[in-house]
C-alpha cells in the first residue's frame, strides 16, 4: 500500500519553502481574494467557506512549495477542494457544441469595462463555471484545467465557449477586472 509521506525540509534550504506561518499570513492577508474564488466557484457561502477552510488545512499540512508559490498553491487548494465538494461534470448539451468556436475575449471585456457580472458566473452550470474561473479569471492552462477537472480538451473547450456566450448575454453586477 502506498501512503503518503510527508516531506520536512530542514537546514539553510529550508528558508526558500513556504512555511505553515507563511500559509497562514497568505490566507490572512488575501482572504477575500481567496473567499471570493471559493464562492465562485461553490456558487454559495457554505460550501465557500468549507472549501477556503480545506484549502488552507491542506496547504499547512501539504508538501513543500517555494515560498513564491505559496499564493498559488493556497489557490490551488481551494480549486481542489471545490472540485471535490462539487464533482463537476461536462453535461451532455456541451457534446454537441464545436471546440473550434472562440470568442474575442478583447471584445468581451471591452463590452463589460473590463469586468465579468458575478450573476452571469453564478448562473453558469457548475461544470461551465468551474472552466470559466480557472482558465479565464485564474488563468490555467486548458491542459492543465482538463486534467483538474478529469476532462479531455475538447470537453473543456466546448464548456468554455458555452459559458462565453452565456456570459455574453447576462447582465448583472460588475465583478472581476480582467486584462487581456
Amino acid at each position: 500500500m502506498i501512503g503518503r509521506t510527508h516531506v520536512s525540509v530542514h537546514g539553510p534550504k529550508a528558508d526558500r519553502y513556504a512555511s505553515r506561518e507563511d500559509f497562514r499570513k497568505v490566507f490572512d492577508e488575501d482572504s477575500n481574494g481567496l473567499y471570493q474564488l471559493s464562492f465562485l466557484l461553490t456558487g454559495g457561502p457554505e460550501k465557500a467557506e468549507q472549501c477556503f477552510v480545506g484549502g488552507s488545512e491542506d496547504c499547512a499540512r501539504g508538501t513543500p512549495v517555494f515560498r513564491e508559490w505559496a499564493h498559488s498553491r493556497a489557490k490551488r487548494a481551494i480549486i481542489r477542494h471545490a472540485i471535490k465538494e462539487l464533482k463537476p461534470r461536462p453535461t451532455l448539451s456541451n457534446s454537441s457544441l464545436s471546440a473550434t468556436v472562440f470568442f474575442d475575449a478583447d471584445k468581451l471585456s471591452r463590452s463589460r469595462d473590463g469586468h465579468f457580472e458575478i450573476g452571469a458566473i453564478l448562473g453558469l452550470e457548475d461544470f461551465e463555471r468551474f472552466v470559466f474561473i480557472m482558465s479565464v479569471l485564474e488563468r490555467y492552462s486548458d491542459h492543465d484545467c482538463a486534467l483538474l477537472l478529469d476532462c479531455s480538451v475538447q470537453q473543456f473547450r466546448q464548456a468554455r465557449t458555452c459559458a462565453f456566450r452565456h456570459i455574453e448575454n447576462s447582465p448583472g453586477v460588475p465583478l472581476w477586472p480582467v486584462s487581456f
